[in-house]
């Protein structure tokens, strides 16, 4: 569904959903009317949903996009777990997805559950590294209270965190879209996340960039 001519097909139907999006249709209805006419499967449309938005949303989403080279000093609030199971996506060979917007983000689901992986620790260990590199004065880590295991994963990234040379705060929160909402140095490729924070850093993308050149990535920017 995601290699081959399926791709090409599959970046035709992006642009379609962009042109539509930036003439005021409602997602819903371009991607029901874009997946009915490339006989798009659901995990194809699912692709779509997470991958576009319109002109003037990438616009604005890379005017408030700032390089890793500016972390230093600043404390990052991280949408924890978008950003750990992308890591994992990413660390396990699963599909990635980048984005009109140039956000990186994966398929995986969260219906209520969350259970930590193989790859769980080694994505913690990678991003302690990488943030390491930058300097940020801390880090401040949103995790969704009503997900199981949360507060499994909330101790798990404190242990870690313990060899960390900045302050590092793990919060369980009801809503961390809620809780990001105009904060600064924000780390999440939620399109929701995005649009209301005050700045944000493409963290998965330079980690997966940089550090995994080898995960599989479908870029739908139109610059692969």
């Amino acid at each position: 569904m995601f290699s081959g001519g399926v791709l090409d097909v599959l970046r035709v139907a992006v642009q379609d959903c962009v042109y539509l999006l930036d003439r005021g249709y409602a997602i819903e209805s371009v991607l029901d009317v874009v997946g009915r006419r490339y006989s798009l499967r659901t995990r194809q449309r699912l692709a779509l949903r997470r991958t576009i938005c319109s002109t003037e949303q990438s616009r604005e989403r890379e005017c408030k996009r700032r390089e890793l080279q500016q972390l230093r000093g600043s404390r990052v609030e991280v949408d924890g777990f978008n950003l750990v199971i992308g890591l994992e996506v990413a660390l396990s060979a699963g599909l990635l997805l980048r984005g009109c917007d140039g956000a990186i983000r994966d398929l995986a689901g969260l219906r209520g559950t969350y259970r930590m992986v193989q790859e769980t620790d080694a994505a913690l260990s990678l991003l302690g590294s990488v943030l390491l590199q930058y300097q940020p004065s801390g880090l401040h880590v949103f995790l969704d209270r009503p997900l199981s295991n949360s507060g499994r994963l909330k101790g798990r990234i404190l242990e870690q965190a313990a060899a960390w040379p900045f302050e590092v705060e793990v919060e369980l929160v009801a809503n961390p879209d809620r809780e990001l909402r105009g904060r600064d140095w924000v780390v999440s490729s939620d399109s929701a996340v995005l649009d209301t924070a005050a700045c944000w850093v493409n963290l998965l993308g330079h980690i997966v960039q940089h550090q995994l050149p080898s995960a599989w990535l479908v870029d739908f920017t139109g610059e692969q």
